[in-house]
């Protein structure tokens, strides 16, 4: 039994369930209880998203070399995520689950079995000569943790490392605290050198870990009552991830209970949804850049590590990495009370080990919150459920239909010692520098009906809001600044101006870059003369955002390139990694300052005049010819022929790093990668209506006409009306 365009009736514990799409394709489930309703979601999820569940699971297991290829690039995927070693205690967890919140996640897998027990396995599975195994409430766990990992903390950890490596080419302290002015704790220059770095990752496993969805920057806002046409609050969001993809990340779903309708976004293989609303509130989130990594340095010899004068043996973690048609390979990791070593104790010397702030003790409260507040009746409900999460990062928002409006930070955040910035690796034989615990949950940043009645998020610097300081690294506040700017420009907005504002694209940083840039252009020079014409919108058949983009790149190879990392690294970090995309900020404070030690001894001016120069020689076309893109099959894209329909494409990828609508194109591992808004939702509380687009199809199966029914709508700036 599959769902296609009849209904489909499954019998429940408390009842029958109806499941049947709308006219958009979306799976509408009708039942009696929320554990019913689980049920039926669990078999939707899985009978539109097979591929992505089970291909997610079996990467986040370490397993796709056994199951699915002995590719040597899936070996070191899996080689690399044991060495994360991210659910250590996830049996323990389960048992911290509510009783509502486990009953319902043990239906979501009995609906997941239901559709396997009947419907069987997908092609592309049998083609790779797997058959997944049943599913079970610890999958729908170890799902929920790791989306705050990948794309989050790994990221924050890797530039953490990038500035390590800044160091140890000889960067001075000076520069490296004006481009990262969270460091507040005296640099070991001398010890730092000494450390070895190991590899984060082999490039070839980029590849497969693509596959798990990974979030970046995103936007939400909310206003409330007095500055809305219908006289309630209005929310909305767009979370931007990886959109090159089919089938989209997000399934769109309807829950209709007696009691509530649930309506929005879930993530396939988990039980609850995490983007949309019910009949009384509506929430959004955004991811924080929550600084929840730690780095220490140990002292390593003969296998062990020091501690004054005693050297103590690690802990030893022996895993067994089976592939498929060939020999097991055993891989040994070492752990002390500091977290995971990156290298080999056996090999005298200096390394890194790493420490997650959600390592243990989370996992069960990811599922208790996403269920709580998909019921909740109120901000105020939905806020004091949102603060108990704790391995997922994000600022949510949140509307009700009573007219209030509030936003709450989550997240795990290390305790650090006092001047201890958590972006430059200590020596972990110093015990004034180790953790105390963690941060109060009350400590992070939230929001009540603010006087101003507008709240926005679009992952800039928050920790004004709160008592403890939980960003090291932020998002320039461009897209942030841009919302509010277009929000006040109203008395009365209305859904319709929301839409207007998702596609906004507008860039403040090109903005503000120009008025430093325009002294500095040439008289009779063509490019030079479109750029003066500019009014800063990012419009695919506009020149002048190409000739920008190529002098902000030759800044950068100057500044930071000739001037101190070399043009190398520059080039690797903006078109290999999302280093630069994420982090620009910090960079673009280092052009602003006319003094900065950047510049060396010639003045800003002087140095920008040359990049101005060389920039101005690159070739410039109309913008969207500089982003064309696909939307490739999450499995066979690239693959097959192009006529068997599995991609979508070309498309002009629209925006840019500031713009609201952010559109960044770069590689990963070889492979092409994209982040923009991945769905966008609008709720008026008025009613109990929800605004929607998104990229792909609900299905991914390619041959259905749900595969990609949404694309035209997103590229349109096309609204579905969920009722």
């Amino acid at each position: 039994m599959i769902l296609k365009d009849k209904k489909v009736t499954l019998q429940g514990r408390d009842g029958l369930i109806d499941i049947e799409r709308n006219s958009y394709g979306i799976p509408e489930i009708k039942a009696q209880t929320h554990r019913d309703a689980s049920l039926a979601l669990g078999w939707v999820h899985v009978n539109d998203r097979q591929m992505q569940m089970m291909l997610t699971r079996v990467i986040l297991e370490g397993r796709a070399a056994e199951k699915l290829s002995g590719d040597k690039a899936l070996v070191e995927a899996d080689k690399y995520i044991r060495s994360l070693d991210l659910f250590p205690d996830i049996e323990e967890q389960i048992k911290h689950l509510e009783p509502e919140v486990a009953e319902c996640a043990a239906a979501y897998a009995d609906g997941v079995n239901l559709y396997l027990g009947t419907a069987g396995t997908v092609l592309e599975f049998k083609l790779l000569g797997y058959r997944p195994e049943p599913w079970r409430l610890q999958d729908t766990m170890m799902l929920a943790k790791s989306f705050s990992y990948f794309g989050l903390t790994d990221v924050q950890g890797n530039m953490e490392k990038l500035i390590l490596q800044m160091i140890q080419n000889g960067i001075d302290e000076r520069r490296i605290k004006e481009l990262f002015p969270y460091i507040t704790e005296d640099i070991d220059v001398e010890l730092l050198k000494k450390v070895k770095l190991a590899p984060p990752l082999v490039p070839e496993a980029v590849k497969w870990l693509s596959y798990i969805p990974r979030f970046t920057g995103s936007n939400n806002w909310v206003i409330s009552s007095e500055h809305s046409k219908s006289g309630k609050p209005i929310l909305c969001g767009d979370p931007h991830l990886e959109v090159n993809r089919l089938p989209s990340i997000w399934h769109e779903v309807i829950i209709r209970l007696p009691s509530n309708t649930f309506k929005g976004f879930a993530l396939p293989g988990t039980p609850s949804i995490v983007v949309g609303r019910n009949d009384y509130i509506a929430f959004s989130p955004t991811y924080t850049f929550m600084d929840m990594i730690d780095f220490r340095i140990e002292e390593c010899k003969g296998g062990m590590y020091r501690r004054g004068n005693r050297w103590i043996p690690f802990e030893l973690r022996e895993e067994t990495i089976k592939i498929k048609g060939k020999n097991s390979e055993k891989i040994v990791f070492y752990h002390n009370e500091h977290g995971i070593l990156e290298g080999n104790p056996y090999e005298d010397g200096y390394y890194l080990v790493r420490s997650w702030s959600a390592q243990k003790g989370c996992g069960a409260w990811e599922l208790n919150v996403i269920h709580n507040v998909m019921k909740s009746k109120s901000v105020r409900e939905a806020m004091k459920h949102y603060r108990n999460l704790d391995a997922a990062s994000f600022n949510f928002l949140i509307a009700d239909r009573s007219g209030n409006i509030g936003y709450q930070m989550t997240g795990r955040l290390f305790a650090r010692p006092k001047g201890v910035s958590g972006l430059i690796p200590l020596p972990g034989w110093e015990r004034k520098y180790d953790s105390r615990g963690f941060v109060p949950k009350t400590s992070l940043p939230n929001l009540y009906n603010p006087k101003e009645g507008i709240i926005v998020t679009a992952n800039q610097d928050l920790n004004y809001l709160g008592k403890a300081t939980p960003i090291n690294l932020a998002m320039a506040p461009y897209r942030a600044e841009r919302i509010l700017q277009l929000l006040k420009r109203k008395k009365k907005i209305d859904v319709d101006y929301m839409k207007e504002i998702h596609y906004d694209l507008y860039s403040i940083q090109a903005e503000k870059l120009m008025r430093i840039i325009i002294p500095l252009l040439p008289n009779e020079n063509k490019n030079a003369q479109i750029l003066k014409e500019w009014d800063f919108v990012y419009r695919a058949d506009s020149i002048a955002p190409t000739v920008f983009e190529n002098i902000y790149r030759a800044i950068l190879l100057k500044v930071f390139g000739d001037y101190g990392l070399g043009r190398e690294v520059v080039n690797y970090l903006l078109d290999e990694t999302s280093m630069f995309n994420d982090y620009f900020g910090n960079f673009d404070n280092i052009i602003f300052n006319k003094k900065s030690s950047w510049f060396k001894n010639g003045t800003r001016e002087d140095v920008l005049k040359m990049a101005v120069d060389e920039g101005l020689k690159a070739k410039a076309v109309p913008y969207g010819r500089t982003r064309k893109i696909y939307f490739k099959n999450l499995l066979f894209g690239d693959k097959v022929p192009s006529f068997f329909g599995l991609d979508f494409g070309p498309v002009e990828l629209p925006g840019n790093r500031a713009t609201v609508t952010q559109g960044q194109i770069f590689r990963s591992g070889g492979r092409l990668t994209t982040f923009s808004p991945s769905c966008r939702i609008i709720a008026d509380m008025s009613d109990t209506r929800l605004l929607t687009n998104t990229t792909g199809g609900n299905c991914d199966r390619p041959f259905t006409r749900w595969y990609k029914n949404n694309m035209e709508g997103w590229l349109k700036g096309e609204y579905k009306l969920l009722i």
